[in-house]
């Protein structure tokens, strides 16, 4: 998005109307050129009104991300400076916008979006990504020790997520192994960790997180899911959540890169939403029926198959509920 259009958006988050003239004025530019830009935000999906006399407005305020109120609550929650996070108004991916810099990147550097043109989840499926309603984060961090020192990666930001929501008072948060946040077994979060290659013992990693804030329901999305706003009463901040979620991640990484998955085994456990319950594994074109018993110190998930238990890792495997 062009400085123009983001600065055009900034005035109409207020949810107020602003007439064509008035902005024209503003960005000294004529009133048929102020309605392409306003033709171009609605491309993207922001929901834009036109009244004629009136002029433009938004269907409900926008909160919309900066970078200032970032870096503040994340000095406040971290003692750090700053969460080295960078607002993209409109990316194709957050993970490939830092896939392209990594070269350039220190460990800890991040952004975040308010929509994305080509989000992605596991498998490449799509991620569903309307504009300022969500959060599409991503980490840039780099591990010492070799590609073994992430085994259990997802599950610590899994975890990280999860604490997050718990912190905003949000009950029956639970995990789904290896990558998905559940409220009430609906999906409302998801986790894509792409390793970027490795140079000597340094394993340098993307870590995404799409989050759902306040997202519409009755959307067909192919699975069940819901937003977080729906499970509390105060508005969500989404700049105060972005800092928290950062801070959570930071220290939980940190953590991991010096003591590995044991830490943080047992928090997973209590979160795990299948916990002694039956699942089917998909793996490929096969399927195996059995009951999740949680996870070993690899990351790996246990499930019981005709009384014998069997440890399950790699990215292709998906776990479904059995009713």
């Amino acid at each position: 998005m062009n400085y123009l259009r983001n600065e055009l958006l900034h005035i109409l988050a207020d949810g107020e109307f602003h007439s064509g003239t008035e902005l024209g004025e503003h960005f000294a530019i004529s009133r048929a050129a102020i309605g392409k830009h306003i033709n171009a935000l609605q491309d993207i999906g922001i929901d834009i009104y036109s009244v004629k006399g009136k002029g433009y407005r938004v269907a409900k305020p926008l909160s919309l991300l900066d970078s200032k109120k970032i870096d503040v609550m994340f000095h406040q929650l971290s003692g750090q400076t700053s969460a080295n996070c960078t607002v993209l108004p409109v990316v194709d991916s957050t993970n490939t916008y830092l896939k392209d810099r990594i070269v350039h990147l220190h460990t800890g550097n991040a952004c975040v979006a308010e929509t994305q043109t080509s989000g992605r989840g596991r498998h490449g499926r799509q991620w569903y990504s309307p504009f300022a309603s969500n959060i599409y984060l991503s980490l840039y961090w780099c591990f010492s020790g070799g590609y073994q020192t992430i085994a259990g990666l997802s599950l610590v930001v899994g975890i990280a997520v999860a604490d997050v929501l718990d912190d905003l008072g949000i009950q029956h948060v639970g995990l789904k192994w290896p990558n998905d946040v559940y409220i009430n077994m609906a999906k409302v979060a998801g986790i894509l960790v792409e390793v970027e290659g490795t140079v000597a013992d340094e394993v340098h990693t993307i870590i995404g997180v799409g989050l759902n804030v306040d997202l519409a329901e009755n959307l067909d999305l192919g699975q069940t899911y819901t937003s977080a706003q729906h499970h509390v009463k105060n508005p969500i901040e989404r700049n105060e959540l972005v800092a928290h979620l950062l801070t959570k991640l930071h220290h939980y990484l940190t953590v991991f890169a010096n003591k590995g998955l044991s830490p943080f085994q047992e928090r997973w456990e209590r979160l795990n939403a299948f916990n002694h319950k039956p699942v089917k594994l998909l793996l490929g074109k096969e399927s195996v029926m059995g009951i999740c018993m949680g996870i070993n110190d690899q990351g790996a998930l246990l499930v019981q198959v005709d009384g014998v238990i069997k440890a399950y890792h790699g990215g292709e495997i998906s776990v479904r509920a059995v009713d």
